[in-house]
């Protein structure tokens, strides 16, 4: 009699929860959206991120704002969004550090892809050798040869250990038989930008995007991107395949929400963000800045980022890193 009447009090609690939950997926969103990116204002995956963001919030009746929590190589932040209540008001960016760097080197305790629950993936960035002007490099060969004649001379800037770049600096060297002075920068690419401008690199390795106004103004050069095919924004800089190169590496911007956020909230996010993805102004504004649009919905995100894992920490393994 006891355990029928904890059975009956039991389901009881259960019904209420799904009631409560469908309820509040009824009536999201009910307040502004919070979208945290975890890096500083100023890099590619902010710009993608705020411009998404401005036009999703049309479908939606509230606001999307972005705030920045970087630290931890991007933890900071999406620590912050995993704590947040699971009802789909706070969200946030996840890029190849977040999905890659930090679950391999298990960097922070408590830091966990498991505590969350992807959206969508909206681009993908090709990593890409760019030189200052300053360098007085103008072809990826040049570059190479004076790696060759004088190891560790050419500066070329990276971020941290374990991050894409550092991966592909590593892979590059291997493969051409050079070695270089590699420098790390913690944090978005702005600070690589900054010391090309001020010729402290040589060179630096991140999205053709991310450094796209010091490239448009002339002060930096893409020599070439570590793809397999040709980037339409930036018809100069060819595909590392064409220099008989077996490199392809980047970055991409995920969205993701805590852990157990209600099926129909996601729901809602996915279709607001893929309407801004779809839409003429962020398919226009995302190719002038030489970001590959690259829609996956939540139905299939998952396994994309597992099989991602599965093949970069096998590449990991191989080089020792």
């Amino acid at each position: 009699m006891i355990f029928k009447r904890l059975k009956n009090t039991l389901i009881c609690v259960i019904g209420a929860c799904v009631l409560l939950s469908t309820a509040a997926a009824a009536d999201y969103p009910s307040r502004d959206i919070r979208l945290i990116v975890p890096w500083p204002a100023g890099g590619g995956a902010d710009a993608i991120s705020r411009k998404l963001g401005n036009i999703a919030e049309q479908k939606m009746p509230v606001s999307i704002y972005v705030e920045n929590i970087a630290g931890a190589v991007t933890a900071s932040g999406l620590m912050q969004m995993t704590r947040a209540r699971p009802d789909g008001h706070t969200i946030g960016v996840l890029t190849y550090d977040s999905v890659i760097t930090l679950p391999r080197g298990k960097m922070v305790p408590g830091y966990s892809l498991e505590k969350m629950t992807p959206i969508a993936r909206i681009a993908r960035e090709a990593d890409a050798v760019v030189v200052s002007k300053q360098s007085g490099f103008t072809d990826f060969q040049q570059l190479i040869e004076a790696a060759k004649a004088e190891p560790n001379s050419v500066r070329v800037g990276v971020a941290p250990r374990g991050s894409g770049p550092f991966l592909a600096i590593r892979r590059l060297e291997e493969q051409a038989g050079v070695k270089f002075n590699v420098i790390t920068y913690p944090g978005s690419s702005s600070a690589e930008a900054e010391a090309l401008l001020s010729g402290e690199l040589d060179a630096a390795i991140s999205s053709l995007g991310d450094f796209s106004g010091i490239i448009r103004s002339g002060d930096a050069k893409g020599l070439v991107e570590l793809a397999s095919e040709q980037n339409p924004s930036f018809p100069s800089v060819p595909p590392i395949s064409t220099l008989g190169y077996d490199l392809e590496t980047g970055s991409f911007v995920l969205l993701a929400a805590p852990k157990n956020t209600p099926e129909d909230v996601i729901a809602k996010l996915e279709a607001s963000f893929k309407y801004a993805y779809e839409s003429e102004e962020f398919q226009t504004w995302v190719a002038g800045v030489g970001v590959t649009p690259s829609w996956l919905g939540a139905n299939d995100v998952q396994e994309w980022i597992d099989n991602l894992q599965s093949e970069t920490f096998k590449v990991m393994d191989e080089l020792g890193l």
